[in-house]
Parts: structure tokens; sequence; C-alpha cells
């Protein structure tokens, strides 16, 4: 089934003249629920947004990136790949969509897509998964590419299940 929809999304770093993208996506108290409990402020926006562009700025490969219709060119969500920040010899992924595009395979992409760039990047290391234990479609991609829980608890204030794709050298 999604062999069919490959390429039917792109991906490029965020820059600049993404903001108002990126702020239309995280307003949305639905599309954050289960990452902040409610969408942001512009000013938290601008704040978070900000952060990404210094970490894009970083790696050439890693970062935060907008995720789009490859035809149509409107942004549909966001994706990152980047060192997780407890433990830099992990990778971490991530993803958000804008709620009209939920339930239709684009996770699935995304993962494949972030799975194949950490590949490339090594690919040995581990690549970690985060969640709220509530978010039932995220927990069921992540397990659909082998990642396997290790921690439910609370992180940062926040209810977390953490997710490890453990790749090995042999």
């Amino acid at each position: 089934m999604f062999e069919r929809m490959k390429h039917r999304i792109g991906f490029e770093k965020y820059q600049l003249e993404d903001l108002a993208d990126y702020y239309n996506l995280v307003k949305d108290d639905r599309v954050m629920k289960y990452i902040t409990g409610k969408g942001m402020s512009e000013t938290e926006a601008r704040a978070m947004f900000d952060h990404f562009l210094k970490i894009n700025q970083l790696d050439y490969s890693l970062g935060y990136f907008k995720v789009f219709d490859s035809e149509q060119r409107i942004h549909i969500g966001e994706c990152k790949l980047v060192n997780y920040t407890k433990d830099a010899s992990v990778f971490e992924m991530g993803y958000l969509l804008m709620e009209q595009f939920w339930k239709k395979g684009y996770g699935t992409e995304i993962c494949e897509h972030m799975l194949a760039l950490a590949t490339a990047i090594d690919p040995y290391k581990d690549v970690i998964g985060i969640i709220d234990p509530a978010n039932t479609a995220s927990r069921k991609l992540l397990e659909k590419f082998g990642f396997k829980s290790f921690f439910i608890g609370t992180e940062d204030r926040l209810p977390t299940e953490k997710f490890i794709l453990k790749r090995s050298k042999s």
C-alpha cells in the first residue's frame, strides 16, 4: 500500500521564511495535544523556531525539516532527526502533522525518510522516539518500525514514553 505513495512528500530544512508555516502548525491545540498539551503562542513558537534554526546550522544533514506535499508544495507538517540531547551517541527522530493529514500514511513516509537519513549518516547509531504514552497512533508507528519501549514516566513535567530502535554493527 505505502510503496505507491513514495515521494508524495518532500523535506527541506527550516529556513527563516518558514516561521509562519511553523506557527500555523504549532498554534493548533489538537496538533500539540501530545507534545505540550496545548498550542503555542506566537512568542513561544518564535523562540522554538529560532532554536531550530540554530540547530540546523550545526550539521548539514541533521536538524528540523518542514514536510510538504511535493506536488502542491503545501506545508503539511515537520520532522526532525537530531542528536538526542541527553545522549549524543543516539539519534532522536520525531514528527508533527497538520490534522487534515492524519491517518493517511504520511507518518509512515516521514519515518521511512528519517530512518533512511539516519542510516545514511550512521547505520549503527541507535534511534530514539519520544511520545506521550496516550498517543496510540505514534506508539503503533514506532512499533511498526521495530522500536521498543524502554521508559514510561514523567520528564520535563510531561507524560513521556521513550522508544529505541537498536542498530548493531553485526
